[in-house]
This record gives structure tokens, sequence and C-alpha cells, in this order.
């Protein structure tokens, strides 16, 4: 196993990943929502979410109340699905019908292009939307869907005009896709260097890896220098090939803000459910979607964020593991999680992290009471 890793140990790679799973639920509570309680909430019922189904170590069933679907755990896709695609026809079938006029499409390459006056509010926003998603992309299990959600929150958060949000605000779309192309090109630095996928796509390669003989580590890029600057240049040509393909098509994406929801709603039901039950052929994966789907309508409606939840979720088993498998090595003893300088230095930002709402908490009581004296007297 030592050698899988690039010559880390087992017990380096277990403080890494609880390291780095820990800094990857606070960060994302913190940043990308406006209410820390709730995001902590939120990310609290992912855990809990992601514990439904065996036991990772005695393979006993926890959380299932006797249904054998359950016993595999609760599928990411159709709970994504759900939250993500089913509650937004919840949302468009209670929004009143209001004729709204259709996006039309630019007329020549040029059109295509921002003004300055764009430019200039987007600048801000690719900047920070490339540093969160590249941090965010670090994380085991997080990936470009989630570094979206949580730059387009930062940035809602961090504007003048958060009303313009979901208006065509170039910001909320800047922010979010430069986070999502970012988070792609991270994702290939734990899987490189420590053979840790970032998502199910980097879990995919890491098997064609091992497959081809490939072992990720420190040392790959002596070992197969061709096969990882031939990765990284395939990057660049797939970005060409993106603007070249979708540059042509906006015409055809702008008609389809034309389609009256009455026939847009039926068709996202119709795919959400073929999806689900697509995953597993299971229908009890549609009653997920379907529940899914209604919790988050209502979570959005009373201001609680879905990205910190479906992080924790997927981050919950793997932190799970390694934690029971580091106190396994540790015959009990917590004091294990300080004997490595880096997983020290991750833990200790993401306590700060937790701590400094509190300490502000504390600080406005305290100067709210030394004025509450002078103002009385």
């Amino acid at each position: 196993m030592t050698e899988a890793f690039g010559g880390l140990s087992p017990f380096d790679v277990v403080m890494l990943v609880i390291a780095l799973t820990a800094l990857g639920l606070t960060l994302v509570s913190f940043l990308g929502t406006s209410s820390a309680p709730k995001a902590l909430a939120m990310a609290a019922l992912g855990l809990l979410l992601g514990t439904v189904g065996l036991d990772p170590v005695r393979s006993e069933a926890r959380f299932t109340f006797g249904v054998l679907s359950l016993q595999s755990g609760i599928d990411l896709i159709p709970m994504v699905m759900g939250l993500f695609g089913f509650s937004q026809v919840l949302h468009l079938v209670a929004r009143p019908l209001v004729a709204e006029a259709a996006a039309q499409a630019p007329r020549g390459f040029l059109a295509l292009l921002p003004n300055r006056q764009e430019w200039r509010a987007a600048a801000p926003a690719i900047g920070r939307g490339s540093v969160v998603g590249f941090l965010v992309g670090l994380l085991p299990g997080a990936g470009g869907t989630i570094s979206s959600f949580v730059a387009y929150a930062i940035e809602k958060r961090l504007s003048r005009h958060p009303e313009r949000f979901g208006r065509g605000a170039i910001e909320g779309v800047a922010a979010p896709e430069s986070a999502n192309n970012s988070a792609t090109a991270s994702g290939f630095i734990p899987l490189l260097t420590l053979g840790l996928p970032a998502n199910v796509v980097m879990a995919l390669m890491l098997g064609a890896f091992m497959l081809h003989g490939i072992t990720p580590g420190p040392t790959l890029l002596a070992q197969k220098p061709d096969m990882f600057w031939g990765l990284i240049t395939s990057m660049f040509v797939g970005n060409v090939m993106l603007l070249v393909l979708n540059l042509p098509l906006i015409g055809v994406f702008a008609k389809v803000t034309r389609m009256p929801a009455a026939y847009l709603v039926p068709v996202i039901v119709l795919a959400c459910l073929v999806g689900a039950y697509g995953v597993n052929n299971n229908a009890f994966d549609i009653l997920v979607m379907v529940g899914f789907g209604v919790f988050g309508y209502y979570a959005e409606r009373t201001g609680f964020s879905l990205a910190p939840l479906v992080l924790a979720f997927v981050l919950g088993p793997l932190m799970e593991t390694s934690l029971r498998q580091s106190l396994i090595l540790s015959q009990g003893g917590f004091d294990i999680f300080v004997t490595r300088p880096i997983s020290v230095v991750l833990l200790g930002i993401a306590v700060l992290m937790l701590v400094t709402p509190v300490l502000r908490w504390m600080g406005r009581r305290y100067v709210a009471s030394r004025i509450a004296p002078k103002t009385g007297s």
C-alpha cells in the first residue's frame, strides 16, 4: 500500500484524508453561505445521511429501518437530481405564470464577447471563482459541481446588489464557471500525487491508470513524463474544443429560454424520473429523488443552502472510514491527529474558522455591554 501512494505510509494517507475532509466541510459551510449555523446544520445532516447503509468496518446495517434498498446506502445521483432538479420544478410550479422576454441570441462573433463594462464587473468574480474552485477541487469528493455552488454563493454574499443574481448578473455566471474549470484542473493534484480521486470521474481515471500499470504518486512525473505532460496538454486541447463547439451553438441554447414552462416542467420531471430509475433500475430511487426534491424546495425557501449537505454526504463515508482506521492504528488514542505537521495545520485552520464566528459574537456582546452603561449615564 505504501507503493500505491508514492512512498507515503498508510498512516500519513489516513491523516491527510481526515484533515482535508474536515477543512473542506468547514470551508464550504462558512464561505459558501450567509448563515453559518444553517450551513453547519445542513452539513451535520449530510454526515448523518452518509451513515445510512452497511457499516464500513463491521458490515452491520445502520439506519435502514428494514428497507433492503437502503443497505447499500443512499445513492448520490437520485439525491442530487432531487435537490437540484426536481426542487426547481416545484419552484417553477409555485411561481406565478408571468410572461417573460426570451433571451435573444447575439448576432456575429464580436457580439459574443463581453464589452468593457462586463469585463470590469466579471474580472473580480473570475479571480475569486478560480481560487475557490482550485481549493474546493483539492478536496476528495468535491469536484466542479460543489465548487460552482460555493462560488455562486460567495459572489452573491459579497455583492452589493444580491437581488440581481438569478436575473442575469454576469458575476453569477463568471464565478461558477471559473470555479468549475479550476476545480477540474486542481482535482488532478490529489489524484496524481496521492492517488486520491476527487470525484467519480477521477476515480474512473485512477482505475484506468492502474489497469495500464501506472501508479499515481509523487514520483509519477519522473517515471511517466510523457503521460503526465500529455495529460496536461489534453486539458488545453479540451478547452479549445469547448470554445469551437459551444460558440456556434449559442443561438440554439438561447432558444431553450423560449420554451413555455408548461412544456419545460414535464420534460424536466421525465428526465429526473428516468435518470433516478436508470442508476440501479430500482423504483425506490425515484422515491428518494422525489423526497429530496421536496426537502430541497422547502430548504431553499427557508434559507438553507444545499451545497454543505451534498459535500458532507460525499465526504462523510470517506471521513468516517479514515477516522476509524486512525483510531484502530492508535488503539483508541486521539493524539494521533496531532502527530503530523500537515494534518495539524489543516485541522488548525478548520478549528480557527469554527471559533472565529463565536469570538466575533462575544466581541460584539462585550462592546455592547461597555457602551450600554455609558449611554444610560
